[in-house]
């Protein structure tokens, strides 16, 4: 009794560590420049693809997290057990892609720490990466990695709430073309999506709740809390930060292109609200960076997790972990201006999402992988090829549209 009280507690306390990085992951560096770039292109309309975006968010998540923890393997591994090989190509997609958008994870974190200390951006980046990667290679990473994203969380709720408290919204305007856009625009779905549930965000989530001893269907209670809880808190970020970027922009401003989340906070509040902005900024890019990061490594680590926690593979993910951050710190340092990249490779994670989601799906009803006593919800097969449909579509249409 005491052992099963105890698994629960632990599980518990997993869901809502997974909830925190898959929405902190959701609401880096890169949505924020996406929402700031697209709300100043599309206006009020851009509330379509938001919505779009957690529509999406709902489905692409229970599915995933569901197969996940039912089958108690990490997501390589059962596109490995769908057909022998497509996990490693499955991990070459999310770690490549989870490898760039780390490059914009670390500017954002090196740039808030710019704004609020007038550090070097550069500097700051180096003083971010370390400081991931302090936290991800600790005995305790798992608990180490849940705090540090919860506070980071708090502060990211709190700085836009302090924003949209002072903002006059146009709500009307949002609401009216939110839900009925006068013009559609796929790249920005595309783009938005890929960049808060495409790639590696996919799955942060579900692969920290397997790590937290989550297996089976006694445990889809965990499942619901974890994924419903992250998603309510990427949500109401991505809704804030969206009004408050309306209005600026209504209002006639015209953001910087450089750096067009910047704009939104200055113009709200001036140099007091730079600064939150600063403190936003360096939020979301350190959490992003943890996320992308531990997920990213999660697919490329093939051992059973029976043996996961041997030396050797501690050795092993040590390494790969101070690797990956080091190399997009560096790619920065030499090449810098990740404000493009992050749009592109929201983009690029947007095909990878169709692709990934598929593969799950097909394993959802076998029985070799689930197991013969469990029966995936017909609601979440059915939506989540359509998701697979639409995400394919607006890729293709996207393409077509480039060329």
């Amino acid at each position: 009794m005491q052992e099963t009280t105890d698994h629960r507690r632990t599980v518990r306390n997993a869901a809502i560590g997974g909830a925190f990085l898959m929405a902190m992951s959701a609401v880096g560096p890169g949505f924020l420049t996406q929402t700031a770039t697209f709300t100043q292109r599309e206006g009020a309309n851009f509330g379509f693809a938001i919505l779009m975006c957690i529509i999406v968010d709902v489905i692409v998540q229970l599915n995933i997290w569901r197969v996940i923890i039912v089958s108690g393997k990490r997501a390589q591994m059962i596109a490995n057990d769908v057909f022998p090989g497509l996990g490693y190509f499955l991990s070459l997609l999310v770690a490549i892609g989870g490898l760039f958008f780390n490059i914009g994870n670390v500017a954002g974190a090196g740039l808030g720490l710019n704004v609020l200390f007038g550090i070097p951006t550069i500097w700051g980046a180096v003083i971010s990466a370390v400081a991931a990667v302090l936290i991800l290679v600790m005995k305790n990473a798992l608990k180490a990695v849940d705090r540090t994203v919860q506070v980071l969380a708090v502060i990211a709720v709190l700085v836009l709430l302090y924003t949209l408290a002072i903002m006059k919204i146009p709500y009307g305007t949002a609401i009216s073309h939110t839900f009925m856009p006068t013009k559609v625009n796929f790249y920005s779905i595309l783009t938005i999506v890929g960049g808060t549930v495409g790639g590696y965000i996919s799955f942060a989530g579900g692969h920290r709740l397997l790590e937290g001893g989550a297996q089976g269907t006694k445990d889809l209670g965990a499942v619901n809390l974890g994924a419903l809880s992250g998603i309510g808190l990427a949500s109401v970020i991505r809704i804030v930060l969206f009004l408050t970027g309306l209005a600026v922009v209504l209002g006639g401003a015209t953001l910087d292109a450089a750096n067009p989340a910047a704009t939104i906070f200055k113009v709200a509040a001036g140099t007091f609200g730079y600064k939150f902005f600063g403190l936003l900024l360096f939020a979301a890019g350190m959490s992003s960076v943890i996320g992308s990061t531990f997920t990213s490594i999660s697919f490329l680590d093939y051992t059973s997790r029976k043996n996961e926690n041997t030396d050797h593979n501690r050795h092993y993910k040590m390494a790969i972990t101070i690797g990956f951050i080091a190399f997009a710190t560096l790619i920065f340092c030499f090449v810098g201006q990740p404000a493009t990249v992050l749009v592109v490779v929201g983009a690029i994670n947007g095909f990878i999402l169709p692709i990934a989601l598929g593969i799950l799906l097909v394993a959802s009803h076998k029985t070799k992988i689930m197991g013969a006593g469990y029966h995936h919800p017909a609601w979440l097969t059915w939506t989540g090829w359509l998701v697979v449909i639409f995400m394919a579509y607006a890729g293709i249409n996207t393409v077509l549209n480039l060329l």
